[in-house]
């Protein structure tokens, strides 16, 4: 579904990626893992068009490395950025109208806010409330909800964890899974808590200065020795 082939990216003289190259299958979940500042977010965000760099990102064997957001957002491909981004001075009902924005079969966009709020029905419980006032995981809950009102096919996840309150992170993660069983929708997770990361994924990538050191399925990866006492805390 989607591979990365010697994907680069500078920062001015700053080189982030140094041509990196990975698969993410159809229906699959596959992870990132990596400290801070090893490339992960940077990955996402060449992929969903948000900054450009050099090499190929081939999705179902289309070339989206030029191409602006929307396209790749209307291509199936969805990306729901670390920090969430909401609107925050929109409601819960805007925010998920707008997920909606490139999709005009409204039979089909009422079918998948169904499903939103059959996997988050606290969204439809806040439609009317403004998106900034809502919980940290409340709001992640959303963010996922909008992107998953474009009708994705493959998205992209980063940093579903941070600032929620750790009794919620287990139920988003939860539902990220459910997602994919239910959806078949492809995933790719930049995830600090390498630990849950590895749980819920089928296949792992671990990132290093910008270049991919180790892969291999997540079971394996769990068990691995330097994967073990860099990212699962020994």
């Amino acid at each position: 579904m989607l591979e990365i082939r010697n994907l680069t990216v500078n920062y001015g003289a700053i080189t982030a990626l140094h041509g990196i190259s990975f698969t993410v299958n159809d229906g699959d979940i596959v992870t990132l893992i990596g400290g801070n500042g090893a490339g992960k977010t940077t990955t996402l965000k060449a992929v969903s068009g948000l900054i450009r760099g050099r090499g190929e990102i081939l999705y179902n064997g289309r070339n989206l490395a030029s191409l602006p957001p929307d396209q790749i957002v209307a291509a199936g491909v969805c990306h729901v950025p670390e920090g969430r981004m909401i609107f925050s001075n929109l409601t819960v009902d805007e925010n998920l109208r707008m997920g909606a924005y490139l999709q005009k079969d409204k039979a089909a966009n009422r079918a998948t806010r169904d499903f939103v709020f059959g996997m988050f029905p606290r969204l439809s419980e806040r439609l009317k409330q403004v998106a900034g006032t809502l919980s940290g995981g409340e709001q992640q809950m959303l963010a996922i909800g909008r992107a998953l009102m474009s009708r994705p096919k493959f998205l992209m996840l980063d940093e579903p964890s941070l600032g929620i309150a750790p009794l919620l992170v287990k139920t988003i993660f939860e539902k990220i899974v459910e997602i994919n069983r239910q959806q078949g929708i492809a995933i790719l997770l930049v995830e600090q808590n390498a630990n849950l990361a590895l749980e819920v994924s089928r296949y792992g990538y671990v990132i290093e200065t910008g270049r991919i050191i180790l892969h291999d399925t997540s079971a394996l990866l769990r068990q691995n020795d330097k994967v073990r006492e860099a990212y699962l805390g020994g």
